[in-house]
């Protein structure tokens, strides 16, 4: 029995705050260790704030706020180690994700990631990034959709949004998303050539290459919100 649109799941107040706030901190709007007020938020929203404290607790579940007792609720912040780790282990997923996904969806993963590493082309000479934020995100979402491992899948949605922030913080610079394009579409081209070994050596050296940016703008404090 097919379901009717009038009787699929609307989202609720809760939903449209968690989606709301968590735009808010993966694009920069609220920056890296700041309080988050309840009472601002339900204003700003136009709804009271038990939407928007259920709302904060499903963000500090996804590890993008960090809720102290007594003290408030505070945007995450990550210092270099944390960096460190984040991106093993990002890197040990998609790694493997991708060896998976060549054996079992080789064409569908060419398809998909040709088109996406296009439209990222054209994002970067429309200036667009925002676009070039999602589909740099969704390229290397791309490996998990087809590995065919539920469990890794899960492992990865627990990271996605905190790599979608640091990306953000990154993706300001032009220099830095014409980098990232240059080595996206350098892992297809080993990707079409069935080159296990090689697409994988370099979907390592740009995950570590972005490990490197990551924890120089960390140290360097080039961005405030990091310190």
């Amino acid at each position: 029995m097919r379901t009717s649109p009038s009787s699929q799941r609307r989202p609720n107040l809760t939903d449209l705050a968690l989606s709301a706030i968590r735009k808010r901190i993966v694009e920069g709007d609220l920056r890296f260790g700041e309080a988050v007020s309840e009472s601002s938020l339900a204003a700003d929203l136009n709804m009271s704030k038990t939407p928007v404290r259920e709302a904060l607790l499903q963000l500090k579940r996804e590890g993008l706020v960090n809720i102290q007792p007594q003290r408030g609720s505070f945007v995450f912040s990550m210092d270099a180690d944390q960096v460190h780790q984040i991106c093993e282990f990002r890197r040990t997923l998609e790694r493997e994700a991708l060896t998976q996904t060549m054996g079992l969806a080789w064409g569908q993963l060419v398809d998909r990631q040709e088109r996406c590493v296009a439209e990222m082309g054209m994002a970067i000479r429309q200036g667009d990034l925002q676009a070039y934020r999602r589909l740099d995100a969704d390229f290397h979402q791309n490996f998990l959709e087809f590995c065919g491992n539920a469990f890794m899948v899960e492992a990865y949605r627990h990271i996605t949004f905190r790599l979608q922030a640091l990306r953000t913080r990154l993706s300001v610079r032009p220099e830095n998303n014409i980098r990232t394009l240059a080595e996206h579409e350098r892992i297809v081209e080993a990707i079409i050539a069935r080159d296990l070994i090689e697409a994988v050596t370099r979907l390592t050296d740009h995950i570590e290459g972005m490990r490197d940016l990551y924890v120089e703008t960390v140290a360097s404090g080039i961005q405030s919100e990091f310190g």
